[in-house]
């Protein structure tokens, strides 16, 4: 692959430059993927303040040893440097863009360093039109489906025996958001994934959980709300109430920030494409 096929046409007038860092990163015992590099040139595109040597020597990490992690868009980046400097982040945006593994990967890191002593997880339990009481099944069957990815990219970044460890010493707890109810979640990293299906009163009953030391994430997709129709999302009330106060980060996502498969980021932009085709037609009809 050629390097001007790896960089936008501005930076390709600079590219002697990075690529002469670039070759140092590699000599100095890193190896880095033709992946990585158009990652860290196409951040750079988005952001000239963004430095080649910020991008492989600062904004990667490795929680545990088992798999390093680095931000792969200039959105994704501003979000984990707002969990580092906040006690409060909302992450906003499409599916497919790294807000919750990214958040657990923070959590993880937080929880190896000793910056907490645990880490909860929470969803709400109610998605896709489904409701736990009609399931079948014991709490557990009936709560699992809903929590699996959160389980998903914890085995991803910690040896699975850990983290069953973790899990029986409740170093590490995964739970619905009801079981949030009446708690004080102190020197913990929280996350509240899938937010967007938080009632308000759900959402005010979460953040007001925080307790000294602790470290909070929520993540959400607006677009994929599955209340009532009557109810407000949590989080777009959220985000309307709680945007001026200090120590409390918004972060929000697009589609140019999806990390699955290339397919995803073209099938969110078609339905987007198609959610506004049909709320103009509306009007006009």
């Amino acid at each position: 692959m050629s390097f001007r096929s790896m960089v936008t046409k501005p930076i390709s007038r600079r590219s002697s430059r990075y690529w002469t860092i670039s070759k140092s990163f590699s000599t100095g015992g890193n190896v880095f993927s033709d992946k990585e590099l158009r990652d860290a040139f196409k951040q750079i595109a988005e952001d000239r303040t963004y430095r080649l040597t910020d991008h492989f020597l600062k904004a990667r990490f490795n929680p545990t040893g088992k798999k390093q992690v680095a931000p792969k868009t200039a959105n994704q980046r501003k979000y984990l440097d707002a969990i580092a400097a906040n006690d409060l982040v909302f992450g906003i945006g499409v599916a497919g863009t790294g807000k919750s593994y990214l958040a657990v990967a923070m959590a993880v890191d937080a929880l190896f360093k000793k910056q907490v002593s645990r880490i909860v997880l929470t969803r709400p339990a109610v998605e896709a039109g489904e409701r736990l009481g009609f399931l079948p099944g014991d709490l557990q069957e009936k709560v699992d489906p809903y929590l699996r990815p959160l389980y998903d990219a914890l085995f991803d970044l910690v040896d699975a025996e850990k983290v069953t460890k973790m899990l029986e010493k409740r170093i590490i707890e995964i739970a619905p958001l009801a079981f949030m109810r009446g708690r004080t979640l102190s020197d913990a990293f929280i996350i509240l994934d899938e937010a967007q299906n938080t009632t308000s009163e759900q959402m005010k009953m979460f953040l007001t959980r925080i307790g000294p030391g602790s470290k909070a994430v929520v993540t959400g997709d607006k677009t994929q709300i599955d209340l009532p129709g009557h109810q407000r999302s949590g989080i777009k009330e959220a985000e309307a109430i709680l945007q001026d106060i200090e120590g409390i980060a918004f972060v929000h996502f697009t589609d140019q920030d999806v990390v699955r498969h290339r397919l995803v980021q073209a099938i969110v932009q078609a339905y987007d494409a198609h959610s506004a085709k049909n709320q103009s037609d509306d009007r006009r009809n």
